[in-house]
Parts: C-alpha cells; structure tokens; sequence
C-alpha cells in the first residue's frame, strides 16, 4: 500500500456568498499561495506534485512589473531546477517523484515593482509565499485495514494459553524421556497430571500493563503472568 504524502502550502480563500472561489487552485491544477496562510493538499510519493504558484490569485489578475522569483528548500537553500525539481521562468514549482527526503517548508519570495503615476517613482515590493510538505501516514485502504485487526487481549490471552499447554508438555515428555531412556543412576522425573498451573499477577512492574488514568476499572490488570 503506498504512502501518501502531505502538501501543505497556501490556500486562499473569500468569506461571504456561495459562489465565490473558495480556494487557489486553477481548473489546470495550479496552486495560488496567500501570505502567511498553509494550504493542505495531497501527493502520492513518486508522483509529481501539482504546480506551486509564486503569487497569490488576485496578484495574478493584475499586471506584474519586472517580477523575480527566489524559491527556498527545505534545508534552506536556493532552489534550482534539477531532474526532481522543476521551476519556470514565471516563477511555477513543481516536485517530481516526490520523496519523503523532499518534505519540508519550501518559500518562494516575489518582488516586483510599483510605479506612482503622478511621480513615475519605483518601488520594490516583496511576497512571501510558504509550501510545507510533510508525510501523511493516513495511506489508501487505513481505515479497513484498522477495523480488520485482530484484538490484542484477545490474541494476548491466546498465545499465553498455548505457552502454558506447551510448557506443560515439555516437563511431561521430559519425565518420560528421563524415566526410560537415561542411566538409572539420575534421579527419574515425574509429573503430576494437573499439577502444573498459571497464575495471572494482579500487579505490574513500572512501565508494563494498564495504568489508573487509562484504566480505572482495572489498573493493576497486566500482561505478566508467573509459572
């Protein structure tokens, strides 16, 4: 059963009436960012994550002036494009064969530049986008896989039950082997039918069995049994 992975980037999204978009993501798959907000979406490992968009959706509806794109990593180094790590010139981010070595916060910082029409004067705006991508151990099929398992008391109970008949079995054939086959001079071995017992302890050592904020109904109730 496959992992799947987390992407957690940045989702946008507006109150008020139905109809209005509720998030970033483009009828193409691309995912908008907002500042300082995480967006949660998944990845399959060795697939390819949707495509990470630098901007946030309203900025993209407007007319950006000489923007740049600096992407960071995980380990908090520039990011460059390599064979699982693909960025376009228009500051697009995609993840391929995505990894749980490649999860992590990935930031990307735009800027770009404002120009007043009265003085035609320049100023550089930056934005800062956050992506975080992390493992999500919640794969396809966890759920009847969880209500399919086996009780653990009861398989506990079973597999103690089976030591104590192979146990009991074990001094019964020593006593047989010893009274028939050894030299006479050895003290013979013999088994009392019934005489062998388990007795189940009302009390655990620190760090074994229940405890009384869990299990109040039986809080010195354990797993240790003595022969």
């Amino acid at each position: 059963m496959r992992a799947w992975v987390l992407l957690s980037a940045v989702l946008w999204y507006l109150t008020g009436a139905g109809g209005r978009r509720s998030s970033e993501r483009t009828s193409k798959g691309f995912i908008y960012g907002k500042p300082g907000h995480p967006v949660k979406l998944y990845v399959k490992l060795h697939h390819h994550s949707p495509v990470l968009v630098c901007m946030d959706f309203r900025r993209a509806k407007k007319e950006t002036v000489d923007p740049t794109y600096i992407w960071i990593g995980p380990n908090e180094k520039p990011l460059t494009g390599n064979n699982q790590i693909n960025i376009t010139k228009t500051g697009k981010l995609m993840v391929k064969d995505f990894l749980e070595a490649l999860s992590g916060l990935y930031t990307c910082t735009l800027s770009y530049k404002t120009v007043k029409a009265e003085t035609q004067e320049e100023t550089i705006v930056k934005q800062r986008y956050d992506f975080m991508i992390f493992v999500n151990p919640f794969a396809p099929g966890w759920k009847g896989a969880c209500n399919d398992s086996a009780d653990c008391e009861d398989i506990t109970n079973h597999n103690i039950l089976q030591a104590r008949d192979r146990i009991e079995e074990f001094f019964r054939s020593q006593a047989y082997i010893y009274y028939h086959n050894f030299n006479k001079t050895i003290p013979a071995m013999h088994f009392v039918d019934h005489s062998f017992q388990v007795v189940r302890m009302d009390s655990c050592r620190p760090g074994f069995g229940k405890n009384e904020g869990l299990h109040s109904n039986c809080a010195s109730c354990c797993g240790n049994y003595k022969i």
